[in-house]
């Protein structure tokens, strides 16, 4: 039997203003395993950013856990939730979240720094060629193409050799052969280094790729099956 690497259990998200109580997740329970690809897919507004946020230890849920290899994360601070997600986590937002400041080298750098790793120019550099961007180390986000920005926050998740990458709609904001080639890298580099690899995304071509499926609707498991077998 493979490791389960994330337990969700029992999952409620709820959100109360003026107007009332919102259920955005509930009782969402299901568990994934090392080296795994698996989508999550659902309508706009089904809850499955959410539930990457709270996945990723982002966000906190009403009720419920998750745990990354076993840790749960809520019984955790945040200081001890964002240590845990530098050492097992890696993060791709569809909006990239480069820092502006910083070259393409220097973000990438940036999460083995935090774990005070003495060869993160190497380990950077190493892996911003791995995604094709050997003459672009020293290029700041503004210069950058969108496909460029993404395989650069795709170096910075895949620095740390992390055990999960959770990515949100990674092709979202690029068009559609870019995002074709940002696909290859995230499943050749899911092979390569044993990531659990977790995609939120629309996109039904993605989804099929994947092992498994994931569908939420208004905030509930749907389904939870096996998809096509990973590329």
């Amino acid at each position: 039997m493979p490791e389960t690497i994330i337990s969700v259990e029992n999952l409620d998200k709820t959100v109360t203003d003026s107007t009332g109580t919102l259920h955005i997740l509930r009782g969402i329970d299901f568990a994934l395993y090392a080296q795994e690809t698996v989508a999550i897919v659902g309508a706009s507004g089904s809850g499955k950013s959410t539930l990457l946020a709270l996945i990723a230890g982002l966000d906190t849920p009403s009720h419920g856990t998750v745990r990354i290899a076993g840790v749960d994360l809520f019984a955790m601070n945040e200081d001890q939730r964002a240590a845990l997600r530098a050492r097992k986590l890696g993060f791709v937002f569809q909006s990239f979240q480069l820092l502006g400041n910083l070259s393409a080298l220097e973000n990438a750098m940036l999460p083995l720094e935090l774990l005070g790793r003495k060869d993160a120019r190497a380990a950077a550099t190493d892996m911003l060629g791995r995604v094709g961007l050997s003459q672009r180390l020293h290029a700041y986000p503004k210069v950058l193409s969108g496909g460029e920005q993404q395989r650069v926050a795709l170096a910075r998740a895949f620095v740390v050799q992390p055990a999960v990458l959770l990515a949100d709609e990674p092709t979202g904001s690029l068009d559609f052969a870019t995002g074709e080639k940002i696909m290859e890298l995230m499943f050749d580099l899911n092979r390569e280094h044993g990531t659990t690899l977790v995609l939120v995304t629309h996109d039904t071509g993605i989804a099929r790729r994947c092992q498994r499926r994931i569908t939420l609707e208004a905030g509930q498991l749907q389904v939870n099956d096996p998809a096509a077998p990973a590329p």
